[in-house]
């Protein structure tokens, strides 16, 4: 099988680190040849915090899909998520020294570097620079500037921060793993690709991911991301509440959970009793369904409640902001019951559950068009477009080449490769990949 053609999704979770790989079919759908999960044990909301059990969780999982796909891994795209991602806006300009010249890709570049140079707190750094909309000598609202004249050149950016020590630590787990770091993706951007259609970004849409540690949001409009939000609760803090408010232990409060659960104290009836088995021959403790929805039920309204107040910040109520598509719930977490009706209580907006099925081939596993392969999903599709756009780039350079041999110019090849740039911008985050490699390569 050709290696070339197959990528490999490593969503390093709170709860479950998931091994997925995949390639594209012939109908440019992803088919999934291997799936591999293993318990996530040394990670807390989304940072990992025990680099030894986290390499012993990755393995499991990577050997598990690679027997599953009968095939060996060795590079993978990551996804990267946690308590420590923030976003903010930002504004900047730069004035051209010659506004007879169209704009080009080396003048966005110029603008992108500079947002690069913001003051950050110390050990943040910036993750992604997604530029907004741009304005000419203060013409608004263009949304692709290369080609057109002008002097003053600025932007609207999307700026996500992260500390750079958690994503230092997620390469150093791959590399300790016997992998290649091929990729680093935003959690939530992988979500929202696996499970958001064109015309809900276009129409605006809240992409909500609620995963074992953390609650992602990322809210597109016009086809392009406007903020992201990672909020520090997710349904491991629902089943901890389970654990107290019942006094039981953990891994019954979880199987309460998802075989009772219920985020509507309004439909279980007050004669609904669950019995679980008491520990070493205690008595059996008897909980009524009400109450356990009405545990469930509080925690789920605040961490909905923190969520619409990001979407509030982002400017939701603006008519202009205003998003059409509502909501979209994925990730494990989206699975309980009556969440969708009690979303749509809190918020107003229309909501549905997203399943990663619209780029997936369609004989593909029921359990793997689960929401609770969102990311997985969205990380094979992110590392096959990084392996496309590596075709197009070797083509053009190819390309080059073979012109300037029939050219034969006296002036030696590399000047005039410099001269044509490829068409393709790479994304801030090859450049973070690069980095992680290079730190990790010398910190050896």
């Amino acid at each position: 099988m050709d290696k070339q053609n197959i990528s490999v999704g490593l969503d390093i979770g709170t709860t479950k680190i998931v091994a997925m790989i995949g390639r594209k079919n012939e109908y440019d759908k992803v088919e999934i040849l291997g799936l591999g999960k293993a318990k996530s044990m040394g990670v807390h909301r989304g940072v990992v915090n025990n680099i030894t059990q986290t390499i012993q969780s990755i393995q499991q999982a990577v050997q598990e899909a690679e027997a599953a796909a009968a095939e060996k891994i060795e590079e993978v795209t990551v996804g990267i998520a946690g308590q420590h991602i923030r976003s903010l806006q930002h504004s900047d300009y730069i004035t051209r020294p010659n506004s007879d010249i169209v704009i080009d890709e080396d003048d966005i570049d110029r603008l992108i570097n500079q947002v690069h140079k913001l003051v950050m707190l110390p050990g943040e750094e910036i993750i992604h620079v997604l530029p907004q909309e741009f304005k000419i000598d203060g013409q608004a609202e263009i949304t692709e500037p290369i080609g057109m004249y002008g002097g003053r050149l600025e932007a609207n950016f999307h700026v996500v921060v992260g500390q750079v020590s958690s994503i230092r630590n997620i390469g150093r787990c791959i590399k300790s793993s016997g992998l290649e770091l091929e990729g680093i993706t935003l959690e939530p951007l992988a979500s929202a690709n696996a499970v958001l259609s064109r015309e809900e970004k276009e129409a605006g849409v809240a992409l909500i991911d609620i995963g074992g540690g953390t609650t992602d949001l990322a809210v597109f409009k016009d086809g392009i991301i406007r903020h992201t939000a990672v909020i520090p609760f997710g349904g491991n803090v629902i089943t901890e509440d389970i654990k107290e408010g019942c006094s039981i232990i953990e891994k019954q409060a979880e199987l309460l959970k998802v075989k009772f659960g219920s985020a509507w104290p309004g439909e279980n009836k007050d004669n609904e009793i669950v019995s679980i088995p008491g520990l070493r021959g205690r008595e059996p403790k008897e909980i009524t369904l009400k109450n356990l929805s009405k545990i469930i039920h509080a925690r789920v309204v605040e961490i909905i409640e923190q969520v619409f107040v990001e979407i509030k910040n982002y400017g939701h109520e603006e008519q202009k902001k205003k998003l059409i598509g509502g909501i979209v719930l994925t990730g494990g977490g989206s699975q309980l019951k009556h969440l969708k009706q009690l979303v749509e209580y809190i918020t107003g907006m229309d909501t549905r559950i997203g399943y990663p099925n619209e780029h997936l081939a369609g004989d593909s596993d029921e359990d793997i068009a689960s929401p609770l392969y969102a990311t997985a999903v969205g990380l094979v599709m992110d590392g096959l477009k990084r392996q496309e756009r590596k075709k197009v780039e070797q083509v053009v350079e190819e390309e080059i080449v073979i012109e300037n041999a029939a050219e034969e110019t006296i002036e030696p090849e590399i000047e005039i490769k410099e001269e044509k740039p490829v068409k393709e911008r790479r994304s801030f985050l090859d450049k973070l990949t690069e980095r992680v490699k290079d730190f990790l390569d010398n910190a050896e």
